[in-house]
């Protein structure tokens, strides 16, 4: 079994920081790509920003400037760093990663639970 847990959301008021944590766990070989979505309500999931195992970085426009994603290979750990937010940011943040369970299979998606962020004053 493989495993993605969040963890780091909540309040925060306007122009508030927040860090969010995905880590993975199970039976793990290898994780290709790691990402964020978010959906919010009413709205459907959206991209927010991935990074390739190498560290090559992807963002939504929305996002840019404001947050920052990062990964640990060792720990199996992503982490989205999200400065400067907004009302707008308000959504369910959701882990995604694609993972190797033995060296001869392919990578496969999974995703987390998600964790609420709530930009409010």
């Amino acid at each position: 079994q493989v495993q993605l847990v969040e963890s780091g959301g909540g309040l925060v008021q306007p122009g508030g920081s927040l860090r969010l944590s995905c880590a993975a766990s199970g039976s793990i070989f290898s994780i290709n790509s790691m990402g964020w979505y978010r959906q919010a309500p009413g709205k459907e999931r959206e991209l927010v920003a991935t990074i390739t195992r190498g560290g090559s970085t992807n963002y939504a426009d929305s996002v840019k400037g404001r947050f920052t994603i990062s990964r640990d290979n060792a720990k199996n750990t992503s982490f989205l760093q999200m400065n400067s937010l907004k009302p707008e940011d308000t959504a369910v943040y959701y882990c995604h990663a694609d993972i190797r369970k033995l060296y001869y299979t392919g990578n496969y998606p999974y995703w987390g639970q998600g964790t609420q962020v709530t930009v409010s004053s």
